[in-house]
């Protein structure tokens, strides 16, 4: 059975009270985790939509003989949907309910909920001088309430609406500690819950949240003149990685203050400080131990200058409303132990809402309208096309690479197979004999590439300098350093002096210094060398029918195994703790913090356990595609000669292109057609006034998230695999039976919605 892993890597945009919205969507998603995960363990039978998608999952396994497995191993978000990343990192890094969430949202996401105490107006007298201005505002022809709102929740924005405006002035109604507070609670409930992780041992998530730094920090910019400027920075990031199986993603206090920042809109809540969170540990009796190294990792250039108790953070979509790049940054580290087809999953509620508003008004832009559209609805709006771009461009580049290798492929088959003779394929491969082939395949290389080859070795060794320094940057905050450049450039420095020069020539075995060097150092060139073997059993899955796919897959198994080993050893975390103390003396003494790397990788010894793998691989295999995969692994110097030097040492980093899905109310019509969301009345506040509004919402994430889900599912099988799409409707269909018959006894505050949209999904809805 052929094996792939549908890799999820999701961003939530902001959206206001839309947030409820996607926290449907994202329960939808970790349902299908959770079938993927029943699916492959075989311990549980779920119910609900998690059955559907364990149904979906097995007719993908009868229709193209495919076993896939989904994963969610990146997470990234902004504003409240920073706080639906949050959560649902933690849910599928700890195996925990979302249910908690889904309680915060519906019975919390409210303003009289959120007031602030001290500013909560006690009596209908409060600010009795008041009353005549708020009744003019709310009902005065063309107001925002008739403008935006339903006719018949307009009377409860009202009030609720009226008491806002007659809570305190001049600072912001909401409560900061009172929000720390109701997620401290909602993180706290779901500890107290029990599952199964929903990822495969040691594989890492990532889960990144921005936040605003309000009055920002300082960075260096190094330029020809002047050569040092400073800037003020006020982007932030609130990182977070760990491992399945580890303790915790992340303390509590930790997770509380990404979610407060992320979400602490402009002028409702109060700028999130430090002290806010230290409060909320000292009255919760949370131990926090870990709370100095936390703060001086996310901030580190307000801890170098002792200002962090100054430090105020504002809403994150402010500035990053769509944070892809975080997380297309941890692409290329991602571990492997099959096919893997990437996506990024984006979810957006509300589409271009305020500039269709706009561009529907022929009018110029008003005197407020362009002060608040420039300060907030245009920076929240902005596309992602650049960052498409840069995802469309890596894609271009690995077809090039895929054609060159093509292209590549019958000549270097046949200088490998002049070189090693007919008895190479005829001997049994053992550890010994694959390391003795793989060196003269790669003095080979060398002697027939002729002056190319100091080029490719010139890119070879910046780019192994560029990552030691990558590592460097990324443990020693209190560097001072803005970029790393200044490292690379020590580093250069130093091995220079020591006779491993970029300059030095190559030609006639003069560089002995700079050859040992790769052997300890150069963990690129094994990863992107064992890559190609995957792909190339990958590619050649379905050309042998005298060959056994377990037979591949088993090929697959080894080769991903082999893989995870020297990517292990590519992260920081893997060099120890003492790592971070000779890295922040790294322009003191290089050359300890490069032997503390080489001492602590044994590339060498990882080296030897892969020739164990590969040999005991290869020995099992049939003839034919033990010739193919030995061929390509022994030739892989060739390839990488040409390649190399034209991916600008990039290297090769997933096969496949990565292919970007989108989730909105946009683009789900298997139900209806039109608008189907409450929470962008009164310009995305909606929400926040009526519960029915929030039920409405959560309900259509659902809707929504399941009918997506299913569509992402069955993308994964296409050709001749592809599922009918009858059958796709019916599974859908059933979905949303299952969504409506989970949520009928929760959702009551609006008796007729769940018995119309059963009554409407039954009738075949837009279908």
């Amino acid at each position: 059975m052929r094996q792939k892993e549908l890799r999820i890597a999701l961003v939530c945009y902001g959206g206001v009270s839309l947030a409820v919205y996607m926290h449907g969507v994202t329960k939808e998603l970790w349902k299908v985790l959770q079938a993927s995960r029943a699916y492959w363990a075989g311990d549980v039978e779920p119910v609900g939509t998690t059955a559907i998608y364990l149904r979906l999952l097995r007719g993908l396994e009868a229709a193209g003989n495919l076993r896939l497995r989904v994963l969610c191993d990146i997470v990234a978000g902004a504003s409240a949907g920073g706080i639906n990343s949050i959560f649902l990192a933690q849910a599928v890094h700890s195996g925990q309910s979302l249910e908690p969430l889904t309680d915060l949202w519906l019975e919390c996401a409210d303003v009289d909920e959120l007031l602030d105490p001290e500013a909560k107006p006690w009596s209908g007298r409060t600010k009795f001088w008041a009353h005549p201005l708020v009744s003019y505002l709310l009902t005065r022809p063309g107001n925002a309430v008739n403008a935006s709102v339903a006719p018949e929740t307009r009377q409860e924005v009202r009030d609720k609406l009226s008491r806002l405006i007659r809570s305190r002035w001049f600072e912001p109604p909401f409560s900061g500690i009172g929000f720390s507070r109701l997620l401290a609670r909602a993180l706290t409930a779901m500890g107290a819950t029990q599952g199964l992780a929903l990822l495969p041992l040691r594989h890492p998530i990532d889960l990144f949240v921005t936040a605003t730094d309000f009055k920002g920090h300082l960075e260096t910019l190094r330029l020809h003149s002047p050569e040092l400027v400073l800037e003020s920075e006020h982007r932030l990031t609130f990182g977070f990685r760990a491992r399945s199986g580890e303790p915790e993603l992340a303390a509590l206090p930790e997770l509380v203050m990404a979610a407060r920042s992320t979400a602490s809109f402009p002028g409702a809540f109060p700028p999130l400080q430090l002290e806010e969170i230290d409060r909320l540990v000292s009255e919760s009796g949370i131990d926090w131990p870990g709370r100095d190294a936390f703060v001086r990792r996310v901030m580190p250039e307000h801890a170098a200058r002792g200002d962090l108790d100054s430090v105020s953070l504002i809403d994150g979509s402010v500035l990053v409303n769509a944070p892809f790049a975080d997380a297309m940054r941890v692409l290329r580290d991602r571990p492997a132990t099959r096919e893997v087809d990437r996506r990024f999953v984006y979810i957006d509620p509300a589409p271009d809402r305020i500039g269709a508003d706009l561009r529907r008004d022929t009018r110029p832009p008003g005197f407020f309208t362009t002060i608040f559209g420039s300060l907030s609805s245009i920076p929240r709006e902005q596309p992602i096309r650049d960052n498409l771009e840069a995802l469309e461009e890596d894609s271009r580049e690995m077809a090039t690479l895929r054609a060159i290798v093509r292209a590549l492929r019958p000549e270097i088959e046949d200088t490998v197979g002049s070189l090693f003779g007919h008895t190479l394929f005829l001997d049994r491969p053992t550890p010994k004999r694959l390391a003795n082939w793989r060196a003269r395949a790669q003095q080979a290389a060398f002697e027939q590439a002729g002056f190319a080859y100091h080029g490719y070795v010139q890119v070879k060794f910046t780019g192994v300098v560029t990552m030691l320094a990558r590592l460097v940057f990324e443990a020693a905050k209190g560097l001072g350093v803005g970029s790393t450049a200044p490292i690379v450039e020590r580093l250069y420095s130093y091995l220079s002096e020591n006779g491993i020069d970029r300059m030095q020539p190559l030609r006639g075995g003069t560089s002995p210094g700079m050859a040992a060097f790769f052997l300890m150092q150069d963990i690129s060139f094994r990863i992107r060398r064992l890559r190609l073997l995957a792909r190339r059993v990958t590619q050649e899955w379905s050309l042998d029918g005298d060959v056994d796919e377990s037979q591949r897959d088993a090929a697959r198994e080894a080769i991903y195994g082999a893989l995870a080993l020297y990517i292990d050893a590519e992260s920081v975390s893997y060099l120890g703790e003492e790592f971070t103390a000779l890295a922040e003396r790294v322009f003191e003494d290089p050359g300890a913090l490069l032997d503390h790397v080489a001492d602590r990788r044994e590339l060498l010894e990882i080296d030897a356990q892969v020739d164990e793998i590969l040999a005991e691989m290869l020995s099992a295999m049939p003839a034919g595609l033990r010739k193919r995969l030995l061929l390509a692994y022994l030739g892989y110097p060739f390839y990488d000669t040409v390649t190399l030097p034209l991916l600008r040492g990039d290297g090769l980093t997933e096969f496949d292109p990565v292919r970007v899905d989108r989730i909105s109310p946009e683009d789900c019509t298997a139900i209806r057609e039109g608008p189907t969301l409450r929470g962008s009345e009164f310009y995305n506040f909606g929400a926040f006034f009526s519960r029915a509004y929030r039920e409405n919402d959560y309900l259509w994430g659902r809707l929504h998230g399941a009918e997506r889900m299913i569509d992402l599912l069955a993308s994964t099988l296409d050709g001749e695999y592809a599922l009918p799409e009858r059958e796709i409707e019916t599974l859908r269909r059933d979905a949303f039976l299952a969504v409506l018959k989970e949520e009928e006894d929760r959702l009551t505050a609006d008796p007729e919605l769940i018995k119309n949209l059963r009554e409407e999904v039954l009738r075949g809805g837009n279908t």
